[in-house]
């Protein structure tokens, strides 16, 4: 896994490897970042399931003004850390350990761009959905990005407009704007 663009271009970051690891392979990252290259530039980023921080660093890469990662596990976190000092963006971002939803129901930051990558098909896009909406986090026609296996059903929203989606195998990205 590197970083694909901007920055810190063609950096290699560090990950866990796993059967329980899934980082978004550079193919879909490079199609997604294009599909959001607009709402990249100055933005206020949340990277959610943060894993090694794949999306949010590659977003601080391509000009995000600021980004918090948010992940559980402590080696995810530390790894986090890593990659952000090894890319030169530590001085932008800010690594939370902690539940996801524990920290979307105490945050009182609004964010312009949330990436949601959680364990697929465990049903947990959608709470954390609920979450971002009851608690205003996420600014108006601000945009979020939900990776999750094609299997897994989400509910719809009338708060948030599907502005993309794109299938990648079992793979399917939603890009949603706050209307």
């Amino acid at each position: 896994m590197r970083v694909i663009a901007g920055t810190a271009g063609g950096i290699q970051l560090k990950s866990i490897k796993g059967r329980n690891v899934r980082p978004t392979l550079d193919r879909v990252k490079e199609s997604l970042f294009s599909m959001i290259a607009y709402y990249i530039v100055d933005a206020v980023v949340l990277d959610l399931f943060a894993g090694f921080g794949n999306l949010g660093i590659e977003a601080l890469s391509r000009g995000a003004k600021e980004a918090e990662f948010v992940e559980i596990k402590s080696k995810h976190t530390a790894l986090i850390e890593e990659n952000l000092n090894k890319c030169n963006l530590a001085e932008k971002a800010r690594v939370v350990r902690s539940d996801v939803y524990k920290y979307l129901g105490s945050t009182f930051k609004k964010y312009d761009l949330i990436f949601m990558d959680p364990p697929y098909n465990k049903k947990l896009a959608d709470k954390a959905v609920q979450l971002i909406l009851k608690n205003e986090i996420l600014n108006k026609n601000g945009i979020l990005i939900i990776e999750k296996s094609t299997e897994e059903e989400i509910k719809n929203y009338q708060e948030l407009e599907i502005i993309k989606s794109r299938d990648y195998g079992n793979t399917l990205i939603l890009i949603y704007k706050l209307i």
